[in-house]
């Protein structure tokens, strides 16, 4: 933590901004570049609230097969709940912040509306799920894993629910079709 820091310091005396602290990909060669995550959060704990914000770089993980470059942060939110946050400073100091009781979400709409949308398909990730516009996101391929070899699974094929009826429940005027002429004979009859 000590060299980082005085790495960023040295950085920001000759103008340059620390942007990353890059955690790079699993390419053949670097490993000897690479640390454990831990370590980086580590670095990043020891710098947030001991340096100026300018110089505390944003941590990114580069995600193997593309991927991309995942911001990585020490955990600061330790809970939520309608109207609180529980949150820890760098310093391990636990807090509560009560949200404003008169914020109304709708408030800025009016003028949410007048700003030009810019199309990005497939780009919208979490912020389309706040918005309502989707309800989940799938990863490429998940419908094929979980799809088990293309067979439809036994739970939700519309065969089963045609076989299985509850014990004594859908019989309809006299109709004892859901009803066994007699019980199975348990381990404890036999005896």
């Amino acid at each position: 933590v000590n060299i980082q820091r005085k790495l960023v310091h040295e950085l920001v005396k000759i103008r340059v901004r620390p942007y990353y602290l890059y955690q790079c990909d699993l390419v053949e060669g670097a490993g000897h570049l690479r640390t454990s995550v831990s370590k980086g959060i580590e670095i990043i704990e020891g710098l947030r609230g001991h340096t100026s914000g300018y110089a505390v770089p944003t941590y990114v993980i580069d995600a193997p097969g593309g991927g991309g470059k995942i911001p990585v942060q020490p955990n600061y939110v330790l809970s939520q709940a309608p109207g609180r946050v529980v949150l820890r400073n760098f310093e391990g100091f636990i807090t509560t912040y009560e949200e404003p009781l008169d914020y109304d979400p709708q408030a800025i709409e009016s003028q949410d509306a007048k700003i030009e949308r810019r199309p990005e398909p497939g780009q919208e990730g979490i912020y389309g799920l706040l918005e309502g516009r989707r309800l989940f996101i799938e990863p490429e391929g998940f419908e094929d894993i979980h799809a088990r070899g293309g067979a439809e699974h036994r739970l939700r094929s519309d065969e089963l629910a045609k076989k299985w009826k509850p014990l004594g429940v859908g019989a309809v005027d006299g109709d004892q079709s859901a009803v066994p002429a007699e019980l199975p004979e348990t381990v404890e009859s036999k005896r």
